[in-house]
């Protein structure tokens, strides 16, 4: 027992160094004062400075989350929705609408880049047709850039939305949706004050899934963007192309310490809720 508990320790800390030690020495290399990869010859704050004014770095990190945010929001209502239908329907319908929500996520995403490509070409191509038949009346301007990538991020997101929102559905007890109906309230009152509320760990799960893989794409990003609307990482891509430049680095240890940020405070806060609850008696009161 003994020999299996050291075999799994030993096991679970070169996991770990396999993950952390490339961004520790990324992280490390992002202070070196010259621009080898190999050689460490000084601690500088040079590139933090120089990446603070780089205006197309800046620019692309202000796209970025511009498009995740937007087209997160906008997943997530959809996604939540289909979600609350797909449970109306009947098991075989249910099934064949889940299968159908699988394949984007499985499908893999130079496919999904190349159709929603291709996509946006015919959409440029008929708007085209109908400003030359109708003498320019109808004349919707249709390019590649900031809609065609939020777009692009919402239909690739909506299927997470989905998957997150569908399991706290089917925890939730439907007698309360009928307890309130009862109580006066109409399907939408019943909607807002009692399934949502009651689902909401789901959507928050499904709106930061969205927001991450809307920040992490670049593959179907590079296929439907324009030149003035470059999101992160295409723009790091360009960059790495020509040259490894440090404040890539800098930027990289940047992202990585506001994630590593964020994920403390949020277990920080799921202690001080569990440790409320235990204080509480897990929070359950039987009301006379």
């Amino acid at each position: 027992m003994k020999k299996l508990r050291w075999f799994g320790k030993t096991y679970i800390g070169f996991l770990m160094a396999f993950f952390y030690l490339p961004i520790i020495v990324l992280i490390i290399f992002s202070f070196n004062e010259s621009k080898s990869r190999a050689y460490f010859t000084g601690f500088t704050f040079d590139w933090y400075k120089k990446l603070f004014t780089n205006e197309l770095i800046l620019t692309s990190l202000l796209n970025t989350l511009i498009i995740a945010l937007v087209s997160s929001v906008v997943a997530t209502v959809i996604g939540t929705a289909a979600a609350i239908g797909m449970r109306s329907m009947n098991k075989w319908m249910r099934g064949v609408h889940l299968n159908f929500t699988y394949l984007p996520m499985i499908n893999p995403e130079i496919v999904t880049g190349v159709s929603m490509m291709l996509l946006f070409v015919s959409f440029q191509r008929i708007f085209s047709w109908l400003a030359e038949v109708t003498g320019g009346l109808v004349n919707i301007p249709f390019s590649f850039g900031f809609v065609t990538l939020i777009l692009a991020h919402i239909t690739f997101n909506i299927p997470y939305v989905i998957l997150n929102v569908s399991p706290k559905l089917r925890q939730m007890d439907q007698n309360v949706y009928d307890a309130a109906r009862d109580l006066g309230c109409n399907e939408w009152q019943a909607l807002y004050r009692v399934v949502i509320p009651d689902i909401m760990p789901g959507i928050s799960a499904g709106f930061l899934t969205s927001i991450t893989m809307s920040l992490d794409d670049f593959v179907i990003s590079y296929f439907v963007s324009g030149p003035n609307s470059q999101t992160l990482p295409i723009t790091i891509y360009s960059m790495m192309r020509k040259k490894v430049s440090p404040e890539a680095n800098a930027l990289s240890a940047i992202i990585f310490v506001v994630v590593l940020a964020v994920l403390i405070l949020i277990n920080l806060n799921d202690m001080r809720k569990e440790k409320t609850r235990k204080r509480t008696g897990g929070g359950s009161h039987v009301v006379a």
